[in-house]
């Protein structure tokens, strides 16, 4: 039953089974689901004072977690600080990444006082434009300092032009290979 069941209905169900059982249900229920007990008694007041949400919803309106960055509204300008000096554009896109692994960035923004994981790191570095691919060519501290001022010229030169609709093409020499890039110019 639990794949269909939300949150709301495993909730009641729960409750409603504890209720059947009488005097030591919401013992027996624990015990056999492993859900929380305060869970089943919620699912008891839900069920005695009938609570309704809205048609679609499992929770009322506000409900549930609140982003992180509502909750700790320094964590992304903390992050940004971080990142910056290790952030790399892609000569093919308009793409930022950064050679900066998210277990170290989290270790290091809970070092300045956030709690945080590397998961919530990765969604609020895609949710500031980071791609969180890995390019074997720039391990953290193994790359040549040119290299990245390279990229960084590039990545600006493909913007400017992507901005004004036009293709942008770019060469690796080492490869030799031509790879296009037409994002935005309408022209194939």
């Amino acid at each position: 039953m639990e794949p269909v069941l939300n949150e709301q209905s495993r909730r009641r169900w729960a409750a409603t089974e504890a209720k059947a059982l009488g005097r030591g249900g919401v013992s027996c229920v624990v015990r056999v689901t492993g859900l929380a007990r305060r869970t089943i008694y919620r699912g008891l007041d839900d069920i005695r004072c009938r609570h309704k949400t809205d048609p679609g919803r499992v929770r009322k309106r506000g409900g549930g977690r609140k982003p992180k960055i509502a909750r700790d509204p320094t964590i992304l300008r903390d992050l940004k600080a971080l990142v910056e000096p290790a952030t790399r554009g892609d000569p093919m896109k308009s793409l930022l990444w950064t050679s900066r692994s998210l277990r170290k960035l989290s270790k290091e923004l809970v070092s300045r006082g956030h709690e945080v994981s590397h998961t919530v790191v990765g969604e609020l570095l895609q949710q500031a434009g980071y791609s969180l691919q890995a390019n074997r060519k720039t391990r953290e501290g193994n790359q040549h300092v040119d290299r990245d001022a390279q990229f960084q010229y590039i990545n600006g030169r493909a913007a400017f032009f992507l901005k004004d609709g036009q293709p942008v093409v770019s060469v690796d020499t080492k490869k030799k290979e031509l790879v296009g890039n037409f994002k935005n110019s309408g022209r194939e």
